[in-house]
């Protein structure tokens, strides 16, 4: 069965270009082009692709306001958003309105696809590197509302779904470092399988969408602080393995 993705970007060659490069894989289906928000949105919520390919810089209504409209609108919806540049506040803001993923434009047409795979099988994806720059560059000017307040190592986090225990407060601090679920389970001594499930306990204990959610949680309710997050309980600082 084919994934099927709606393409926008303003530019016709571009949008020319990923079709080509899609439809070539033999299990993605383009089926619907738009040059700017608006059009994307209703596109997304008439054709309701698997995955909406979007730019977030178009003329008219941008890429972060269609995100928004279409989260609203349909929930389950699922964007990946293309940028031109790794720091983009534009793109960050949409991850926070419940983008899937962040890819920039150059990427290798590997990882592309590999992206657009992914996030049609109900996963986020915003490689760690790009989760860092991103948390360096905007985290100041996140809101900390329990900035005064913050659960500790010795106050439980709790969610709509229950507390966080201790593992899975650890598994929440590295998330919101950036780390992988290979570089969590080599800082934990763990395996990946159980990284997943603790991971999966996060999010549905705190009633998060994503690990991109469960990353902007942890900035905004004040379990990490600026540029310098804080360690995870039980960490003595010393050098990662």
């Amino acid at each position: 069965m084919s994934i099927t993705v709606l393409l926008a970007d303003d530019q016709p060659l571009i949008r020319l270009g990923f079709r080509m490069i899609l439809e070539d894989t033999g299990d993605i289906e383009v089926i619907g082009e738009a040059a700017d928000g608006r059009s994307a949105t209703e596109q997304a919520l008439t054709l309701r692709p698997d995955v909406v390919l979007l730019d977030i810089r178009m003329p008219g209504m941008d890429g972060l306001e269609a995100t928004r409209r279409i989260m609203a609108a349909d929930p389950q919806a699922r964007i990946l958003v293309l940028t031109t540049f790794d720091l983009d506040e534009y793109a960050f803001a949409a991850l926070r309105g419940g983008a899937s993923g962040f890819l920039l434009k150059d990427a290798p047409v590997a990882e592309l696809v590999h992206a657009i795979r992914v996030i049609a099988q109900g996963h986020a994806l915003v490689a760690p590197r790009i989760t860092r720059l991103l948390l360096d560059a905007y985290a100041p000017q996140l809101p900390d509302p329990l900035a005064g307040d913050r659960p500790g190592p010795d106050r439980a986090v709790v969610g709509p779904g229950g507390s966080l225990t201790g593992r899975e407060h650890e598994v929440l601090l590295l998330l919101a470092r950036g780390r992988s679920n290979a570089e969590i389970a080599t800082d934990l001594v763990v395996s990946e399988v159980t990284v997943k499930s603790h991971v999966g306990a996060v999010l549905h204990k705190l009633d998060l969408r994503n690990r991109v959610a469960a990353v902007i949680y942890a900035y905004e309710h004040g379990l990490i602080g600026g540029n310098r997050p804080a360690r995870p309980a039980g960490d003595p600082g010393q050098p990662h393995r």
